[in-house]
C-alpha cells in the first residue's frame, strides 16, 4: 500500500481546532511560537476563542484545513475524523484516549478504533490517545500543552508513543536543538516509522530519534533504514522492554541466549539504525549525530585537567567498541612543548593545570591532539555554579576548544561529566560554533559507539533484505535427534557416523559394525546429558550392551562414531522471535553456553562473510586460532558448516520453530567440523 502523503500535517499552513479547554491551548502554543499560518477553531457554543471567530463544523470552515486537533471525547471524536476526511484535509490528531489500549475497562475500546480508522479513510491521524506534534521550524502545534521548544532553523525530530515523554523531553537544557517532537499514542493507523520517514523529506531535518515501545512489522523498519541512508540521515532508536520474553517454549540451548532485546539489537545494527538504552544517551547521541552525522572510526582522543576524569574516560571505553588510540608521532614533540615535561603524553591525555586560563597555550595543546586523525576529540570540563562562582577561565578553554577546532577541521565535543555543569547558554554556543556539548561520560561513549556504528554500517554494502516469513499455524513436532541429523547431513552439514538401534543387543551389534570406540544416546529425550542418556567413548560390545541397558531408553537408541578432541566446540541455533521472526545464534558451545553467554546473533539471510565476522568475533575465536601455541581449529569448515545451517533455516522458514546444533565441533585445521548433536522443532 502506498504510504499516505503527511506533509500537510506535519506542516501545515492552516489548522482547525475542536473542542474546549485543549484546542484553546493549541491556539495559545501557535500564537506563542509565531505560527504564521490561519488557526480555525470549532465549536458549537462559542462566538471566538482568542480573538478568532468560532465555526459551528466541518463543514462551514472556509477550506479543509491542512490539519486538525480533535481534542473531544473519543465517540465524537470518530465523528470529526469522518468529516475532515471527507472533506479533505489533510490529517488530523486524536487526542482522546479509550481505544484499543482501554479494552480491560472499556470493553468497545478495540471496536472504537476500529470506527476511526474507517472514518479516517484515506486521510492520515496521529493517536489516537497522544498529544500530536511540535513543528519547531515553522512554528506550527498541534500540541494541547505548555513544552519548553523554540523556533530553529534546522534540527533533530524525536517520535515517541509516549506524550509524557514527549513533553519531558522538550524541556532539555542540553543543547539539544529539536525541530520536530511527534506523539503517535496508539499508532492506529500511522506509525512511528511512518513518520519518521515523512521528516527525513525535510531538508531542514538532520537526525531522528525514535522511543519504541514495540516494533511493527520488519517492512516498515526497511524502509525506514533504507530512506536514512539515502537521504545520510542517521536514526536512532531507544527501545523499551529490554526484559521483555519471548511467549514461546524454550527447549533448546540457543533459547536462552536469543532473547528478544538481543534480537532487535542484531536487526538493528544490521539495517545501520543505532541503538541506545536511555534517555540521556539518546539525547546526546542525537546532538553528536546533528553536528556530524555517523563516525568515520571508532577511535577517539580526550582531555582534561585531571587524573581522575582521564580514568574515568579509559573505564568508561572498557565494554564498548569506542577505542582510545595511541597518539601519533608527530603530535608528541609539539605536545611536550606546550604542556612541558610533567605531564604524561597518553590518550586520554591528563595535561594538567600548566596551560589552564591561558587561550593561546590551550588552543595550541587542543590542536596539536585534534591532529591525530581521531573520529572524535573531547575535552573534559566541568562549569562551576554561575551564581556563586566567576567561570571566566572555564569560557577560555571552551574558546580555545572553538578555535582548535576551527584550525584543525576535527571534530571537537566539551564534555560536561555531570549535565547540571553544561549551562544551557553554554550549550547553545558551543553547539552554534560546531562544538558537540555533552553531558555525562558514559552517554558520550555511548553516543560515539552508536555513531561509530551507524558509519561502519553505511560504508559497508546495504544489507540484504530481512528473511519475513510467517510460521504455519499448525501443531508443533520434535524431531528424534536421528531424523534431525538425517535431514541436516542431507543438506551438507557434516555429522558422525551413526546407526540406529531399538534395544540394548541391537546397540552392541551397530557398534560393532561402526568400530569403536563409539557414544550411544537416548533418543527422544531432550538435554540428554542432563538426563544421563548421553554415554561417551565406549570401547566394546558389552559396555554399550550395559549402558544401554541402564538407559532403558523407549524410543531407542543412536549409536555413534566417537569424534576425536575438538579445539573447540560451537553452538549454532535459530529461534523464532515473536516480531522479529528467525535468526541465528552462534557462540561458545557444549558446556560453555550459558557459562560464558559467548554468542553473536545474525539476522537471516547471512553470507559466508557474516559468518566468518561472528565466529570471528567470539571470545572462543582465541582457541580456534590457536590459543598459546595450541592447534588451530578447522575456522573454514566452521564457516561452511554454519552456512548450510542457515540455508537450512531460510529454506525451512514457513514452518521451522527451533534448531540447536549443540556443540558443532572444531576439529583442528584440515579435518573439519562435527555436529554431534542436533534437535529441530519444526509445525507439521
Amino acid at each position: 500500500m502506498t504510504p499516505r502523503s503527511l506533509d500537510r500535517l506535519l506542516r501545515p499552513q492552516t489548522i482547525a481546532v475542536f473542542g474546549g479547554r485543549e484546542a484553546r491551548r493549541v491556539i495559545e502554543q501557535c500564537d506563542r511560537m509565531g505560527f504564521a499560518g490561519e488557526i480555525w477553531p470549532v465549536h458549537p457554543k462559542l462566538d471566538e476563542v482568542l480573538g478568532r471567530p468560532c465555526y459551528r463544523s466541518v463543514s462551514d470552515l472556509p477550506q479543509a484545513p491542512d490539519a486538525a486537533f480533535v481534542g473531544v471525547n473519543r465517540t465524537l471524536t470518530v465523528d470529526i475524523v469522518r468529516s475532515l476526511s471527507r472533506a479533505g484535509a489533510g490529517g488530523a490528531v486524536c487526542y482522546a484516549s479509550g481505544f484499543s489500549e482501554a479494552t480491560v475497562e472499556l470493553e468497545d475500546g478495540a471496536e472504537l478504533q476500529q470506527a476511526l480508522l474507517e472514518a479516517a479513510g484515506d486521510m492520515p491521524i496521529l493517536g489516537p490517545n497522544c498529544y500530536g506534534l511540535i513543528n519547531g521550524l515553522d512554528g506550527a502545534l498541534l500540541w494541547p500543552d505548555q513544552h519548553g521548544m523554540q523556533r530553529i532553523e534546522r534540527g533533530v525530530a524525536i517520535l515517541t508513543q509516549s506524550s509524557n515523554i514527549a513533553l519531558n523531553l522538550t524541556m532539555q537544557t542540553r543543547g539539544v536543538p529539536i525541530a520536530y517532537m511527534v506523539t503517535l499514542g496508539n499508532q492506529a493507523q500511522t506509525s512511528l516509522s511512518d513518520v519518521a520517514c515523512a521528516l527525513m523529506d525535510d531538508p531542514r531535518v538532520t537526525a531522528v530519534g525514535l522511543h519504541v515501545e514495540g516494533f511493527g512489522d520488519l517492512a516498515s523498519l526497511e524502509r525506514l533504514a533504507a530512506i536514512a541512508r539515502r537521504s545520510r540521515k542517521p536514526v536512532v532508536v531507544l527501545k523499551v522492554g529490554r526484559s521483555e520474553q519471548a511467549k514461546r517454549a524454550a527447549v533448546s540451548h540457543t533459547a536462552s541466549l536469543a532473547g528478544s532485546d538481543a534480537v532487535a539489537d542484531a536487526v538493528l545494527a544490521r539495517l545501520g539504525l543505532g541503538r541506545v538504552q536511555t534517555l540521556p544517551a539518546l539525547l546526546e547521541t542525537l546532538k553528536l549525530l546533528h553536528l556530524a552525522g555517523p563516525l568515520a572510526s571508532h577511535s577517539i582522543s580526550s582531555m582534561s585537567c585531571s587524573g581522575g576524569e582521564a580514568s574515568l574516560m579509559a573505564d568508561a571505553a572498557v565494554n564498548s567498541t569506542v577505542e582510545f588510540a595511541a597518539l601519533q608521532p608527530q603530535q608528541l614533540p609539539r605536545l611536550r612543548r606546550v604542556l612541558g615535561e610533567m605531564v604524561t603524553l597518553a590518550n586520554p591525555l591528563d595535561y594538567h593545570t600548566f596551560v589552564w586560563g591561558d587561550l593561546a597555550r590551550q588552543t595550541e595543546a587542543f590542536s596539536a591532539m585534534f591532529e591525530g586523525g581521531y573520529a572524535l576529540n573531547l575535552i573534559v570540563l566541568d562549569f562551576p555554579r554561575g551564581d556563586r562562582c566567576d567561570a571566566s577561565e572555564w569560557s577560555t578553554t571552551a574558546d580555545a576548544v572553538i578555535a582548535a577546532a576551527s584550525a584543525t577541521g576535527a571534530l571537537a565535543g566539551l564534555l560536561a561529566t555531570l549535565p547540571e555543569n553544561m549551562p544551557e547558554p553554554v550549550a547553545d554556543r558551543l553547539m552554534a560554533n560546531g562544538i558537540v556539548a555533552f553531558c555525562g561520560i558514559d552517554e558520550t561513549i555511548t553516543a560515539a559507539e552508536v555513531a561509530a556504528g551507524i558509519g561502519r554500517a553505511w560504508n559497508a554494502s546495504p544489507p540484504l533484505p530481512l528473511l519475513d516469513v510467517p510460521c504455519m499455524d499448525s501443531e508443533i513436532e520434535t524431531l528424534t535427534e536421528a531424523d534431525a541429523k538425517a535431514e541436516l547431513a542431507a543438506c551438507g552439514l557434516p555429522v558422525p557416523q551413526r546407526l540406529l538401534a531399538s534395544s540394548p543387543r541391537e546397540a552392541a551389534e551397530q557398534a560393532e559394525r561402526l568400530g569403536f570406540p563409539v557414544v550411544l544416546k537416548g533418543l527422544g529425550i531432550a538435554h540428554k546429558t542432563e538426563a544421563g542418556a548421553v554415554v561417551l567413548n565406549l570401547g566394546n560390545s558389552d559396555a554399550v550392551s550395559n549402558a544401554a541397558t541402564a538407559m532403558a531408553s523407549k524410543a531407542g537408541y543412536l549409536v555413534e562414531k566417537m569424534i576425536d578432541p575438538p579445539v573447540a566446540e560451537l553452538i549454532v541455533g535459530a529461534t523464532r522471535d515473536p516480531v522479529f521472526g528467525l535468526s541465528l545464534t552462534v557462540g561458545a558451545g557444549g558446556i560453555f553456553v550459558e557459562l560464558l553467554g559467548d554468542s553473536i546473533i545474525l539476522p537471516l539471510p547471512a553470507t559466508r562473510t557474516d559468518i566468518h565476522a561472528a565466529i570471528s568475533g567470539l571470545k572462543l575465536a582465541k582457541l580456534i586460532n590457536g590459543y598459546r601455541g595450541r592447534p588451530k581449529g578447522d575456522l573454514e569448515a566452521a564457516v561452511g558448516a554454519v552456512a548450510v545451517v542457515a540455508d537450512y533455516v531460510v529454506k525451512n522458514a514457513a514452518h521451522l520453530e527451533e534448531l540447536d546444533i549443540n556443540p558443532l565441533m572444531v576439529l583442528p585445521e584440515g579435518r573439519g567440523v562435527a555436529a554431534v548433536d542436533a534437535l529441530v522443532r519444526r509445525r507439521r
